[in-house]
């Protein structure tokens, strides 16, 4: 759904899943697992209702062109919008759809993700490859990177582009995308998502707040500055700005 502003009306999503098959009912699988139930005092507690697995399109949006096509105006127009994400929605997915329908130039990209998968790395790689993301900043937690080391390579390979990519590791269990269009929009994207996929029912809060965006952006960046593992070397102007500053008030 998206907010109500000024009066005009609230929309609604309709829960059916849209296929080229058709439409499939809201239908999850929520039988529960195996339990000792000898544990169990029927005059008080009662067995937690456990799920083995989350159909496939069993959810609002596990496709991230279709939750675009769908959700794309609204976002585009300042709207908050709210989603729930089946578990093999690819985040990356979603920025670059996008970025892409509506021709976005993205300035700025900052990412934390408790985890990320290749496939979501791949996505921002077409994001930076295609033009539409200048400059792309992300956190990963340290347990992720203690745990993946060995996609750590890949990350760099595909994403360390022309100087325009910081990777930060640190402890952090945050999932926030902060986005600033190149038309001055802040878009923050929050909720249990992370960019990478699981077996797990997932949600999501999307909305135009410059506030909101200048908080989480302060904080972020205090972390890739302290925690970056990519030492970037100071180009053009940047450089010169650096110079002058340093010798301001001195003779040459």
């Amino acid at each position: 759904m998206a907010d109500d502003k000024a009066g005009e009306e609230i929309i609604d999503i309709d829960f059916n899943i849209r296929s080229g098959d058709g439409v499939q009912d809201f239908d999850l699988d929520l039988s529960g697992f195996d339990f000792d139930v000898n544990i169990i005092d029927d005059n008080r507690y009662h067995l937690p209702k456990f799920h083995k697995k989350i159909k496939k399109r069993a959810v609002l949006y596990d496709n991230a062109s279709k939750m675009v096509d769908d959700t794309g105006e609204h976002i585009k127009n300042g709207e908050t919008v709210y989603a729930l994400l089946s578990g093999n929605f690819i985040f990356g997915d979603l920025i670059e759809a996008l970025a892409v329908k509506y021709d976005i130039l993205i300035e700025d990209l900052t990412i934390s993700t408790l985890s990320i998968s290749k496939d979501n790395v791949d996505s921002l790689e077409n994001l930076m490859v295609g033009g539409y993301c200048k400059n792309l900043n992300m956190i990963v937690s340290d347990y992720w990177w203690s745990h993946n080391r060995q996609n750590g390579p890949y990350v760099y390979e595909k994403l360390d582009i022309n100087n325009s990519f910081q990777l930060a590791v640190a402890g952090i269990h945050t999932k926030i995308t902060l986005l600033k269009t190149e038309g001055g929009k802040k878009i923050v994207i929050t909720g249990s998502a992370n960019f990478r996929s699981s077996r797990s029912l997932e949600e999501i809060t999307i909305q135009t707040n410059p506030e909101l965006y200048d908080f989480h952006k302060l904080w972020h960046d205090e972390i890739l500055e302290d925690y970056g593992t990519i030492k970037k070397t100071k180009r053009g102007q940047k450089l010169f700005d650096v110079i002058t500053k340093n010798a301001k008030g001195k003779e040459w």
